[in-house]
């Protein structure tokens, strides 16, 4: 590449940046689902709609990013995506003020579009700033970033929001009083009212930061010369990468974020289950890790999606095959109270929180698999990928509806199915229509 050494530290600690922006934005989700079915009085199939917002954005504004991105530049991009976020986050204000479901969807929505914005030129800038054959692993140490902000976040925000909902729902349910009701709800919803002011003037400020920072224009890469003299439907193994991308975004979504209202469905107390998530994306990071110290020189980025697939149906299998009262305690520290609590834990959400783990590798080996050899078409396959996020909007929602159905438990069977697809890709569907660099992976 043409980028003297500091360049390239500089642009990956930025990127780190972003990366961890994008974590603690995106697994915000797992606690609002809870809070809001309460605060906004909401079936399991409607609370996932807060999903359903958030990551059909990606969907409707990969494409249209890709070209703003070719006009604006990436820089730029970034900045606006950032503003773009703040702007979703400021609806959040009003929203708790009037208690309105749909403008905390509209929210959600268009923080989906910022982040959208910027991922479709950040996670190709990663892949491309170095060999093919390690971006799995650069993608890994962005993946650290993010799930280590995905830990905070929940917890975070579970410290303003979630504390006492349960006495509130009790309250509720006991009360015949619809003005009583009414005013408990508004008062529960008002509690994010200083989250999102927070959170909005940390975006403007960091939209700013990158606006005005010296930030070289990378995301162009060298690809632009090169052409493959194809059409982008010519690359069957790419598609093959976007409908893996699909299941794989959907799985990771429905285990990080329903993995807290799955626990108080089981009756666990909230000063527990609001840990659930953080623990999913504590075993994420794990994986994150084994990533960086395996990929390339013990095992291949191709290797490791397949035992990611492989772990993850076993998991799954586990989860739904132990019994829902069956749980473990152990004595634990509250890290936002600081009081000491017993964490209690049933062994069927253990064995979610671990699908973290088999989650950690794939996004990180997806993308390399998928983009090897597009040359010229490298931005727009990027941008197909960042559409596959949609899975995060749409799988959740039928986990949703068979929860509804039947139970919270069995809903999960809809995971099996996704790591079947991802187990597909790994092995076979990487390499339909691919005549070359077979052994590079």
């Amino acid at each position: 590449m043409n980028q003297t050494k500091q360049q390239y530290v500089f642009g990956i600690i930025i990127i780190g940046v972003l990366y961890f922006v994008f974590g603690f934005v995106t697994w915000l989700n797992g606690t609002l689902i809870p809070f809001l079915k309460t605060a906004c009085q909401l079936s399991d199939f409607l609370a996932y709609f807060v999903t359903f917002a958030f990551y059909i954005s990606y969907f409707v504004m990969a494409l249209p990013s890709s070209s703003i991105l070719e006009k604006i530049g990436f820089k730029n991009g970034i900045a606006a995506g950032l503003f773009i976020m703040a702007i979703g986050s400021a609806l959040f204000i009003p929203a708790a003020f009037m208690r309105s479901y749909i403008l905390f969807l509209l929210g959600l929505f268009i923080l989906g579009s910022g982040l959208a914005l910027m991922q479709t030129a950040v996670n190709p800038y990663v892949t491309i700033l170095g060999p093919i054959e390690s971006a799995a692993k650069r993608i890994s140490i962005m993946g650290i970033c993010n799930k280590i902000a995905g830990i905070l976040a929940p917890l975070i925000l579970a410290t303003f929001v979630l504390s006492g909902t349960e006495e509130i729902s009790r309250e509720i349910g006991m009360s015949i009083s619809s003005d009583r009701i009414n005013t408990l709800l508004d008062t529960m919803a008002l509690r994010l009212v200083n989250p999102y002011i927070a959170m909005t003037v940390v975006l403007l400020l960091l939209g700013f930061l990158i606006r005005f920072t010296h930030l070289p224009e990378i995301d162009k890469g060298e690809v632009k010369d090169k052409k493959t003299g194809k059409s982008i439907w010519q690359f069957p193994y790419m598609w093959m990468g976007v409908i893996a991308l699909f299941f794989y975004v959907g799985v990771e979504v429905i285990a990080g974020d329903t993995v807290i209202q799955y626990g108080k469905s089981l009756g666990v107390g909230i000063e527990s289950a609001k840990y659930y998530t953080s623990l999913t994306l504590i075993a994420m990071v794990i994986g994150y890790f084994i990533g960086v110290a395996l990929i390339p020189k013990v095992i291949s980025q191709r290797q490791a999606l397949i035992g990611c697939a492989v772990i993850g149906i076993i998991f799954v299998i586990c989860a739904l095959s132990v019994s829902s009262e069956a749980q473990f305690q152990f004595p634990f520290i509250d890290i936002t109270t600081f009081r000491p609590i017993t964490m209690v834990i049933p062994y069927t959400v253990f064995f979610i929180t671990l699908l973290g783990l088999a989650n950690s590798l794939v996004w990180p080996s997806i993308w390399p698999l998928a983009l090897d050899g597009l040359e010229d078409h490298t931005k727009k396959a990027s941008a197909l990928l960042i559409m596959a996020i949609a899975g995060g909007a749409i799988l959740p929602l039928l986990y949703g509806r068979l929860a509804d159905m039947s139970n919270t438990q069995q809903a999960y069977w809809i995971a099996i199915p996704c790591y079947i697809v991802i187990l597909f890709f790994s092995v076979y569907g990487y390499k339909i229509g691919k005549k070359k660099h077979l052994n590079n992976f």
